[in-house]
């Protein structure tokens, strides 16, 4: 066993490759995406490093390509359900005893090939299967997803190294272990790097998991599984079982091994599973550790001194980047009145620029919505606005699904800041401006503090420091995520630590130290060189 001192290399963040035309970036990635489409592939749920197949399947398509099948999942149910948990348990304890060294390689192994190799593979499944333009899924499934595996193993070799004060005549020391038991991990559809975090951040720490991937999201999934096999993760420490959420949940809420839920979703499925082991804890072995992210309903509060030209590319990019389906997608605008004009004639201006379409047409901005239902949902708000007194579409306010589901970014201007899109979480491409008076400053800041139950990411526009210092005072819980003159997406790993309060989740900051700690279990040991060999206290000596 080798018995040095190791260190992790000191992460630097990946760069995001532009694909501009003629670069050897691009062509790749043409390329790949053919050879994608090509092919329809079937999915297995993978169990113990083996494939299992239930017969119970769903196919995949293309969202903004809906009659192209890129293939078909299997689904998995309890009985698959217990045979990943008794697979995942199996596994533990050889993995958990693993010198973290080696796990850390792992984990960087799993970077150097996302960086290299397997890139064009991931994006290229990322955009086909979520329908995101290259720049979104470079961003996403690619240089974020790297970050998380370098930053990460970093913060643990850091968190380890955090040792307490030792006096004369013992040694203290803290060891990091691993929860006993199982982490669930539960991924959303929109972010490719959030799908593959989840899982792995708990693994790389010594844990094992469940992993139930999105529905609509298992074709870039499945090629993440196929990458951490050849990284060489030893079977059955992370368990890859696609199905529906109650077919899944519902028996892994059962088991007394449960140790944690890393999840990102909606809030009612979060608040649902909360409630569940709340039911269960006293069948359960261990108290589990709860890490979610559920969604927001950001804003950009802009005040008169904000600087227009660049608050319109901040609210296009910020509102309707990947269709507006980011947790983090500005939803919500607050502007005064002395503004208004100036940045409406802009950002309609700049707005008819926008193309939407085929992810393989570089020159489109955005594509279509997820599925069917996204459809509906998003499109419901829309039906809304053009029916409300209150409420006018200056962009936008189209959609069509003979294809795919397209849905044109759509902006709304309302006199009720109470309005309907104001408060609730769209998840789609629907952005929602109220014009305050320039004097009710301080009522419009109350507004934006207090209509939305979610707190995850905000910004503030302004080139008068003392305002900005006013409003970040106001909204310092407003938003987990706080940007000043920018927009309130695109938090990188190692620099924003991503994550918000209230309805959005218990903030506990994927990318960064505080989220691994909490896989993590503290021994605290106390070694006495040489112990007293008398009961028998000083004071006791009194006559």
């Amino acid at each position: 066993m080798s018995n040095a001192y190791f260190k992790v290399p000191v992460p630097i963040n990946e760069p995001v490759k532009t694909y501009e035309q003629g670069s050897s970036e691009k062509t790749e990635l043409k390329k790949k995406l053919i050879e994608l489409k090509s092919q329809q592939i079937e999915v297995p749920l993978i169990i113990g490093g083996e494939e299992v197949k239930t017969g119970n399947t769903q196919e995949m398509v293309i969202p903004h390509n809906k009659k192209h099948v890129l293939g078909i999942y299997h689904k998995a149910g309890k009985k698959e359900v217990d045979m990943a948990i008794e697979a995942a348990l199996e596994a533990r304890e050889e993995w958990a005893a693993m010198p973290w060294e080696h796990r850390a390689a792992i984990f960087l192994k799993m970077a150097d090939l996302l960086a290299g190799p397997w890139r064009s593979t991931i994006n290229g499944a990322t955009m086909l299967g979520q329908s995101k333009v290259a720049h979104q899924a470079e961003i996403d499934s690619a240089c974020e997803l790297i970050d998380f595996w370098r930053f990460n193993t970093y913060y643990m070799a850091q968190i380890m190294s955090d040792q307490p004060y030792s006096p004369a005549g013992m040694w203290n020391r803290v060891e990091y272990r691993a929860l006993e038991g199982f982490v669930f991990a539960v991924t959303p559809f929109n972010f490719t790097s959030i799908a593959g975090n989840l899982p792995t951040a708990p693994a790389m720490v010594g844990n094992v998991a469940l992993w139930k991937p999105a529905s609509s999201a298992v074709y870039s999934a499945y090629y993440l599984m196929k990458l951490f096999e050849e990284a060489g993760l030893p079977k059955g420490v992370i368990n890859f079982v696609p199905g529906s959420g109650g077919q899944v949940g519902n028996p892994v809420m059962e088991s007394p091994h449960l140790a944690g839920i890393h999840f990102t979703g909606s809030t009612a499925v979060f608040q649902n599973m909360w409630k569940t082991i709340g039911n269960n804890i006293s069948k359960l072995k261990y108290y589990p550790r709860i890490v979610g992210e559920t969604g927001g309903k950001d804003f950009i509060f802009a005040h008169n001194s904000a600087d227009v030209d660049a608050l319109v590319v901040a609210a296009i990019r910020g509102a309707f980047e990947y269709q507006g389906q980011k947790c983090s997608a500005a939803s919500r605008m607050y502007i005064p009145l002395s503004r208004w004009d100036e940045f409406k004639e802009k950002y309609i201006s700049a707005m008819s620029e926008v193309k939407m379409g085929d992810v393989e047409d570089f020159t489109n901005f955005m594509s279509a919505v997820i599925d069917e239902a996204a459809f509906k949902s998003i499109t419901e708000y829309i039906d809304h606005a053009k029916e409300a007194d209150d409420a006018e579409i200056i962009t936008g306010g189209n959609y069509n699904d003979s294809e795919g589901y397209f849905i044109e970014p759509t902006t709304i201007i309302t006199s009720n800041p109470k309005f309907k899109s104001m408060e609730e979480e769209i998840f789609g491409p629907v952005f929602t401006i109220y014009v305050y008076e320039d004097d009710k400053f301080d009522e419009a800041l109350d507004l934006c503090d207090t209509t939305s139950p979610y707190a995850l990411t905000g910004a503030i526009w302004a080139q008068d420091r003392a305002v900005l210092v006013k409003m970040s005072d106001k909204l310092q819980n407003a938003a987990g995520n706080f940007y000043i003159n920018d927009k309130p997406t695109a938090a990188v790993v190692g620099q924003q630590p991503f994550g918000g309060g209230r309805a959005s989740g218990t903030n506990d900051k994927a990318g960064s130290a505080m989220n691994l700690l909490r896989w993590m279990s503290v021994r605290t040991m106390k070694e006495t060189f040489v112990p007293p060999k008398d009961w028998r206290y000083p004071f006791m000596s009194e006559k």
